[in-house]
């Protein structure tokens, strides 16, 4: 038997050595990267860790509501829920599809294609939903489907005071009117907080708070619910019997000059944003409802403008109540132009020509002063400058420098013709004939301290004023249907030629009507203007006189206010059973 020894294979020693090392290099490498992740990356790496569970998330703040000045609720968010999906995390069954797509109201294949949204980690599926209908879709247990609370803005009061209060849009944020002007005292601040989410996508924990939320402060308004929506009816009934293409009416406590109402037609809803019909919508034939026209809209007042020539030239001593003009053969030639009344009127006093609302007349007063004199006297009434509501778009009217003025704009411009003004403006100016001679600022939230007007004419001229003002509604006045049951009424009509395409159209007219009551102790003024009235009436006096008496009417026995005159007692009674049955 041989035996046989096996081979033995010496490796060289450097071999074994550079093994060794290569080895404890990679340890010392392993280990020295350890110790700068932990050390000088730690930060950086927690981050990145808690990146798979921890968000930053806002805090939701509840919007402030808007009230009237009896705290009666005109805006308020109520709370809803939005259904957020992240397609990376969608984990979905048939059956759940078609029973989130009944809940959601959507098609299902439109569901599927939002839930399976390439490349995305967030998509709405639906906003604003109810908050059980919500609870339905949690109940679903969908990984990848989270809930998002949100509010969504109601108005209770819908079309009647949309023009003021506006809208927010779909995030809660202020488009027009109240709720754009005053965005930032009503929409508060959000807050963050960190929170741990699961693999679904749900929070399982707050972790803590990074920023407190600043809830949103309430408005109050100066409106009166009650007087806003006794407006908005008897505007709507004007507008729709006269066949006319617009409306607005101005409600103004006369010594505060807060605003107590204010509505246009047409309107839109504010709780269905369908409703807007805008200035640059292609449906051409449909009038625009968003503006809120009383602000934003300018017209030439025709003759309610009469009172302020007439008072300057009374302020200067140019003519006195008791002054007899001639405007007898009823016009007036002017250069190549001839201003014309109605009829010839003969010999008028001053006080007749704003009963009778003579042109003649008041051109000739007009004439006698330095157009300087009449500038300042429209200037210092609040015309062609801005009110300053803090209203989005508010118009600033347009009153053209006196040194640019020919003897005929002059004379035109007396009695509202070449000068443009909004309701607003015009309302506000006539708090000079119930303070006794001052501007009041006006405002549309409501005032608790008392507040200061600019004098502008002396009371004894105010007084003056006024007590023509309150012959128009009498016998032989342009506007005994502006008379109002048991107290005394003092105001101006307006009839206008409206500007088409730059020429005074022959059959177009703007109507208005712009008064006060009770005339002894003034508490309430009112401003109306219909547009483009076309049922066969016309003048002021017709067309928008009356609307000025029921809205009078109706806001004085609202407020309690005490009669200054005899009161007819059937009338009395009828009205009353009218307020009682709208009540």
């Amino acid at each position: 038997m041989i035996n046989k020894q096996t081979p033995q294979i010496r490796l060289p020693a450097w071999r074994s050595f550079l093994l060794f090392s290569l080895l404890m290099l990679g340890l010392f490498a392993m280990a020295g990267r350890a110790m700068y992740l932990q050390g000088m990356q730690n930060d950086f790496l927690q981050q990145k860790g808690a990146s798979r569970y921890s968000r930053v998330v806002e805090m939701n703040v509840s919007r402030g509501m808007i009230t009237d000045r009896n705290g009666v609720v005109l805006a308020i968010s109520s709370p809803v829920a939005s259904v957020i999906a992240d397609p990376q995390l969608i984990k979905i069954t048939d059956k759940q599809l078609t029973q989130l797509s009944s809940l959601l109201d959507i098609n299902i294949k439109e569901v599927e294609k939002r839930l399976h949204r390439a490349n995305s980690r967030f998509v709405y599926l639906k906003r604003q939903m109810m908050p059980d209908v919500a609870e339905k879709i949690t109940a679903l247990n969908i990984p990848g489907i989270i809930l998002e609370n949100e509010s969504k803005r109601y108005y209770p009061a819908r079309e009647a005071a949309a023009h003021v209060l506006g809208f927010t849009d779909i995030n809660d944020k202020g488009q027009d009117g109240v709720e754009r002007g005053w965005e930032e005292t009503l929409a508060g601040e959000f807050g963050s907080r960190r929170v741990i989410k699961d693999n679904k996508g749900r929070i399982i924990e707050s972790v803590e708070d990074i920023r407190s939320p600043k809830q949103g402060q309430d408005v109050v308004l100066s409106l009166d619910r009650r007087i806003q929506h006794l407006a908005h009816r008897e505007l709507k009934y004007a507008v729709e019997i006269n066949q006319a293409k617009s409306g607005s009416i101005v409600v103004l406590d006369a010594q505060t000059g807060e605003i107590l109402a204010l509505t246009n037609l047409p309107v839109f809803n504010p709780n269905r944003k369908s409703t807007i019909i805008r200035d640059d919508d292609e449906e051409k034939e449909k009038t625009s409802n968003y503006r809120n026209r009383a602000l934003v809209d300018i017209y030439e007042p025709g003759s309610t403008l009469k009172p302020f020539p007439v008072a300057m030239a009374i302020e200067i001593g140019q003519v006195n109540p008791d002054t007899v003009v001639e405007t007898a053969p009823g016009t007036f030639r002017l250069g190549r132009t001839t201003i014309r009344d109605v009829s010839d009127k003969g010999d008028l006093t001053v006080a007749e020509i704003i009963q009778t609302s003579s042109n003649v007349g008041t051109a000739k007063i007009a004439l006698a002063m330095p157009p300087q004199t009449l500038w300042e006297m429209l200037n210092r009434s609040g015309f062609g400058a801005p009110i300053g509501l803090g209203f989005p778009n508010e118009a600033s009217g347009i009153l053209r420098p006196y040194s640019s003025w020919r003897p005929i704009e002059q004379a035109t411009m007396s009695y509202g013709h070449g000068i443009s003004v909004s309701l607003m403006q015009l309302a506000r100016a006539y708090t000079l004939f119930t303070t006794g001679g001052q501007l009041m600022p006006v405002s549309l939230v409501k005032q608790d301290m008392p507040v200061m007007g600019q004098q502008v004419i002396s009371r004894e001229t105010a007084q003056a004023v006024s007590n023509m003002l309150e012959m128009v509604t009498q016998p032989g006045g342009t506007a005994p249907l502006a008379q109002v049951n048991g107290y005394r009424v003092a105001g101006k009509t307006g009839t206008a030629h409206k500007l088409v395409d730059g020429r005074y159209a022959k059959r177009i007219y703007t109507s208005s009507f712009v008064g006060y009551a009770p005339a002894s102790n003034p508490r309430l003024i009112i401003a109306v203007v219909v547009d483009e009235p076309s049922a066969g009436q016309h003048f002021g006096g017709a067309v928008a006189g009356p609307v000025f008496s029921q809205v009078m009417a109706g806001a004085l026995r609202t407020l309690n206010v005490p009669h200054d005159a005899p009161v007819n007692n059937v009338v009395l009674f009828q009205a009353m059973q009218e307020l009682d049955d709208e009540v």
